[in-house]
């Protein structure tokens, strides 16, 4: 068997080739549109009702939760952040769980922790993303049922998870 006649090889590739500048034109098409699409910024009434589900309806008193976070970031693509709580870690007074929220990233949970009194000691530490300058609110729960909660503003330079300020 030999290979096809030209005339049938040029008129495989020229259909190819249509089939391919029409992909590439649709998709030009779309480009303008993707410029108006961006990733959806949480709020700070998100942030509250994210932080009272996870409280369950209970608010938290201000104080006891040590937040330790640079307030003015260079770069939010990789944030350390060291939260903790002086809790004695007893079998009767200890923390149970660690969340950290946000305000204005796409997503108003950042990270949750699970601790018991074997923790040996209430404190947590890892790196975040930040989509913009925002507020971040630490919130530890009790084993007597109680939350305690830290809060801190921060300035993100360089802006990570979306481009520029959420409108």
């Amino acid at each position: 068997m030999g290979r096809p006649a030209a005339p049938a090889r040029n008129a495989d590739r020229t259909a190819r080739a249509a089939r391919m500048r029409r992909g590439l034109l649709r998709a030009a098409g779309a480009l303008p549109l993707l410029a108006l699409v961006r990733p959806a910024a949480a709020t700070p009434e998100e942030m509250r009702s994210a932080i009272a589900q996870w409280t369950g309806g209970k608010t938290p008193n201000d104080g006891k939760v040590t937040f330790d976070i640079a307030k003015l970031i260079d770069n939010g693509n990789a944030v350390p952040v060291t939260i903790r709580d002086d809790s004695p870690m007893t079998a009767q007074d200890h923390v149970t769980g660690i969340a950290l929220f946000n305000e204005r990233n796409p997503e108003t949970d950042i990270v949750r922790f699970t601790l018991t009194a074997r923790s040996g000691k209430a404190e947590v530490a890892t790196r975040i993303r930040l989509a913009t300058s925002q507020k971040l609110v630490a919130v530890a729960r009790m084993s007597d049922g109680g939350y305690w909660q830290q809060s801190v503003d921060v300035i993100v330079a360089l802006a990570a998870c979306i481009e520029g300020e959420p409108m």
